[in-house]
């Protein structure tokens, strides 16, 4: 499989302080990476570094086969879809008319720019697609943050992204919100089986049943990656997190919870 993103060897100071230190990823068509940390490891800044945003102060990164650095940041990010749950739209605009505008990079409507009958079909097939049927005409502010939640991943998708960027996408979703999202990203694996996503959280139940490999960051450097089954374990989570863990997985869904010693005792 063709890789989509790839970072080596990557430091990133700010002000004199190293936000992340030697860290290197890969990721490749149709994989669907989870990066893991506690606050303040570098997951969010990972993530922008993925998305063109940033550059690294030492290392490379390659994002779908172009270089920070010598290529146009701006026309490249034409090109991956991220999604900021802080999207800074106040407009009473319809969901449709949100989730076109992933097509100009902007805000809000374009003046004078009109999409093509293939775009509003496009549209209307990710808002399918997202569980929001019978909304496309609904307006911002009626809805739920869990319904904005997946307007925004709609809205990235629109100019057929090779790569998409979610930072903690279930910030503020309520538990039916949540279970939404994750069957919303769900389906969009099946339905996009080349798309590859990257996905930040700190928290495993955030993680939907496809996702195929783990990040697990630690004060800026690479605790544990690979295959999500290898990597999300109870004692490499609960390294990264500083708590005895045991992690179990249920279709395909993770749960964790501190360790009790007495009881794990009286099971064994």
């Amino acid at each position: 499989m063709r890789a989509v993103l790839r970072a080596e060897d990557v430091d990133l100071v700010r002000d004199g302080k190293p936000i992340l230190q030697e860290v290197s990823l890969t990721v490749r068509t149709g994989e669907h990476w989870a990066l893991l940390g506690a606050n303040g490891a570098g997951k969010s800044t990972l993530l922008r570094l993925c998305g063109a945003l940033v550059h690294p102060t030492r290392g490379t990164v390659e994002v779908l086969g172009r270089r920070l650095g010598r290529v146009d940041l701006r026309e490249l990010r034409a090109h991956v879809g991220h999604v900021d749950p802080r999207h800074p739209l106040t407009a009473p605009l319809r969901v449709r008319d949100v989730v076109l505008t992933g097509l100009t990079n902007s805000v809000a409507p374009v003046p004078r720019w009109r999409p093509t009958e293939g775009q509003r079909e496009r549209a209307d097939r990710l808002i399918e697609t997202l569980g929001l049927d019978g909304l496309g005409a609904a307006r911002w502010p009626i809805l739920s943050q869990g319904q904005r939640g997946r307007t925004l991943i709609a809205r990235a998708l629109m100019p057929e992204p090779r790569l998409l960027l979610l930072d903690e996408p279930a910030t503020g979703l309520d538990l039916p919100g949540r279970e939404q999202l994750i069957d919303a990203l769900d389906a969009l694996r099946r339905e996009h089986p080349t798309l590859a996503t990257v996905l930040v959280t700190h928290h495993l139940e955030e993680l939907p049943p496809g996702t195929t490999h783990a990040m697990l960051l630690r004060a800026g450097r690479v605790l544990a990656q690979g295959p999500a089954p290898t990597v999300l374990t109870g004692d490499q989570v609960g390294k990264c997190f500083d708590l005895p863990l045991v992690l179990e997985r249920h279709g395909g869904r993770w749960t964790v919870r501190i360790r009790d010693r007495d009881r794990d005792r009286d099971r064994a």
